[in-house]
């Protein structure tokens, strides 16, 4: 007798358990398929004996009418959304005990049962205690009936050692599903953190060029009469940004980046002073940066522009980008109003990027704002949030 992994089996559910399932699902599952198909020809050993004995058709149609209630519990298995698993085997070894006087190969119903417990079970030790109780079952009825030694054999031996194999196999089984579900969390907390980050890098390029957009087009409203030439710069200007915004969308989708951060710095202070703002930029642009590190700053130098274009109203801002301590340091600061304690998704974003590689991110807006963000120099393997350990 093979293995007979059972499927998800449980011995009571909230689904009626006489629901079935979808026939287009019965043999897709993962741990057994089409092989119910192939165990059921074993039952043909129950019917060996009347052949061999010649019995005449009061025992075969008894011998059918076990048979034909066998298939219903042994499909029933597979068939039905919820079953009652338990009902179903201890049902095998109850045809097994009724059919045993009439029938040598009733031993059949008890090798079923046997080989089917270590699936419909949690645990090997509860297994093992059914499969005993199987057993004992199977040899008090044999012994009661003073059968020969090779049907007590299959009657008592046989069912405890083939349910006793299985064991491992159900073991096996339901470490797999185990494996699959936590496959599947996983996949579906990546894509999670995944639609996460593209709001979040969507938010910073569409605010940041947004912004620059809307800059400049009000400086070539304001010079369009007077300097047209010089508005005519402007407006091409902003051409080109729409532009740069669309490659930076599809990058930001694909998941890469784009300038790197000296040319977001050079960006910065283009933007802050065609808005009237006065820049001091004090960065160390030789030092070397992890990827992801870069990447980060990077969105981290744009949403804070934007931020200061947008709302902080300053006159001066700086940006300083410095290495000490095994860490790198940004600071950005402005003279502005400063701002509430609150977060909104772009700084509340930026945070998660940061803690996301083991760095921090503070934010202080009594005089102005000052925001500073320190990075770990050595890489980071990044934090999925959510995750399960």
């Amino acid at each position: 007798m093979p293995l007979m992994p059972v499927g998800r089996m449980t011995t009571r559910g909230s689904a009626s358990p006489f629901k079935l399932k979808a026939w287009n699902t019965i043999f897709k599952d993962k741990d057994h398929g089409w092989s119910p198909l192939l165990w059921v020809i074993y039952l043909g050993f129950f019917f060996v004996d009347p052949v061999l004995s010649h019995a005449g058709l009061r025992i075969w149609l008894l011998d059918t009418a076990g048979a034909v209630a066998f298939l219903i519990l042994y499909f029933g298995l597979f068939m039905v959304e919820c079953p009652l698993a338990l009902l179903h085997i201890g049902g095998m070894v109850v045809l097994g005990v009724l059919y045993q006087p009439i029938n040598g190969g009733a031993c059949t119903f008890f090798i079923y049962a046997a080989a089917m417990l270590p699936f419909s079970v949690e645990t090997q030790t509860t297994a093992f205690l059914g499969l005993a109780a199987i057993g004992a079952i199977g040899a008090v009825e044999g012994l009661l009936l003073h059968v020969s030694g090779w049907t007590l054999f299959y009657s008592a031996l046989f069912p405890v050692i083939i349910g006793a194999g299985n064991t491992f196999f159900a073991e096996r089984n339901r470490m797999n599903r185990k494996l699959r579900k936590a496959s599947e969390e996983i996949e579906h907390l990546a894509k999670v953190a995944e639609r996460e980050r593209i709001a979040r890098d969507l938010h910073d390029v569409l605010g940041h060029t947004l912004s620059v957009i809307t800059l400049k087009s009000e400086l070539a409203g304001k010079l369009i009469d007077r300097d047209p030439k010089r508005a005519g710069k402007e407006i091409r200007e902003v051409e080109e940004i729409s532009r740069q915004a669309l490659s930076d969308v599809r990058d930001a989708i694909r998941g890469y980046r784009s300038k790197g951060l000296a040319a977001e710095l050079a960006q910065a202070k283009c933007t802050l002073e065609t808005a009237g703002v006065a820049v001091h930029c004090d960065a160390s642009t030789n030092m070397k940066l992890p990827a992801m590190h870069e990447g980060v700053l990077t969105m981290a130098v744009r949403e804070a522009v934007t931020n200061v274009v947008r709302h902080a109203q300053a006159h001066a801002c700086s940006l300083r980008l410095e290495q000490q301590n095994g860490s790198c340091r940004l600071e950005i600061e402005d003279d502005g109003r400063g701002g509430s304690p609150g977060e909104g998704n772009g700084l509340r974003g930026m945070r998660e990027r940061v803690e996301m590689l083991g760095g921090t991110l503070t934010r202080d807006s009594h005089a102005g704002t000052r925001l500073t963000i320190t990075l770990p120099l050595k890489e980071v393997t990044p934090k999925i949030e959510g995750s399960v350990n």
